[in-house]
């Protein structure tokens, strides 16, 4: 019988095969000899089964193809998450209501011995923003509050800052604000709907303007890294707001950041972590859906998704 792994991810209709990091994953684990399958959040479901309730879920065997279509989907089937060895949970943030109901049921499969990538207390526990507060040294200087007071405080402090929504992705929602901003207070009760919600407010990094670099981790080991640098007068350097890629290597620095965070990613069962660095700062890990394997193996060169499955695989 052929292994297999299962992927639960957006509707695959929508993914775009030359960027996204899912599909790079899923062809590395078609070429390692494993079948893939997918499905979606909300093809999972627990039902009763011998010796009690189980995980289930309706799933599609995906085969993946040279040119256009490039993919091609088997007819659905029902079965317990027990026939996947392993699962990954790919799907992209938000990290809202379905998506934490989704990590419950994955971590009820998680229990009856599916391994699942990343493990879903863990997808719980790390917010994107406020895990990096466990390395609060490595970072720039911040604050996270509702209350306007504190974030003005901090403000006028640090001069230059950005304001970071606590839920966002991929640049989202990311502001740069300063002690001389017009209506900085008015901002501030936007961006904390009235100091209902925290924010993070961080002091300003100049060097933003060299790049953002998302650096690769695979079961703690720094596999590859992308330089994200702004443009077009953009301080924010995303891809998704149109930062260019580039080339980039790591430095001693940032190879000391990934040492030091290792083992608590070990620890706590995050195989496939993305982190932000930027002028030598950490300033989030992503551990939900973390992107950036495409622009590591075409501008480095370096094999991403098939090292990724390889140690996957025999761990």
């Amino acid at each position: 019988m052929v292994a297999s792994q299962l992927f639960v991810i957006d509707p695959i209709a929508r993914l775009n095969p030359a960027k996204d990091s899912s599909v790079a994953l899923m062809q590395a684990a078609q070429r390692a000899g494993e079948q893939v399958w997918v499905c979606t959040m909300a093809d999972l479901s627990a039902a009763e089964a011998p010796g009690g309730h189980g995980a289930w879920v309706v799933a599609q065997p995906l085969e993946l193809q040279a040119g256009d279509p490039w993919y091609a989907l088997g007819a659905p089937q029902r079965c317990p998450l027990t026939a996947f060895p392993r699962v990954w949970m790919r799907k992209d943030p938000p990290v809202d209501e379905a998506y934490l109901y989704a990590t419950h049921l994955l971590e009820l499969a998680e229990r009856q011995g599916v391994r699942v990538l990343n493990r879903p207390s863990a997808l719980r526990a790390w917010n994107e923003k406020l895990s990096s507060l466990r390395w609060s040294h490595l970072m720039a200087p911040t604050l996270v509050a509702s209350r306007v007071e504190a974030l003005a405080a901090f403000t006028a402090e640090h001069r230059e800052v950005v304001l970071k929504p606590l839920g966002g992705r991929a640049g989202q929602g990311v502001v740069f604000a300063s002690a001389a901003t017009p209506g900085l207070r008015a901002l501030l009760e936007l961006v904390t709907a009235q100091e209902q919600l925290p924010v993070m407010v961080q002091a300003f990094l100049p060097g933003v303007s060299a790049g953002d670099k998302r650096i690769l981790l695979v079961d703690g080991e720094p596999l590859g890294a992308v330089n994200r640098k702004p443009t077009g007068g953009e301080f924010r350097s995303n891809l998704a707001v149109g930062g260019s890629p580039e080339a980039t290597e790591l430095s001693g620095a940032e190879r000391a950041i990934c040492a030091e965070l290792a083992p608590a990613l070990r620890a706590e069962g995050l195989f496939f972590v993305g982190i932000d660095v930027i002028d030598g700062r950490l300033s989030e890990i992503n551990v939900t859906s973390p992107t950036g394997v495409r622009e590591v193996e075409r501008l480095a060169g370096i094999p991403l998704a098939d090292q990724t499955m390889e140690r996957l695989l025999r761990s």
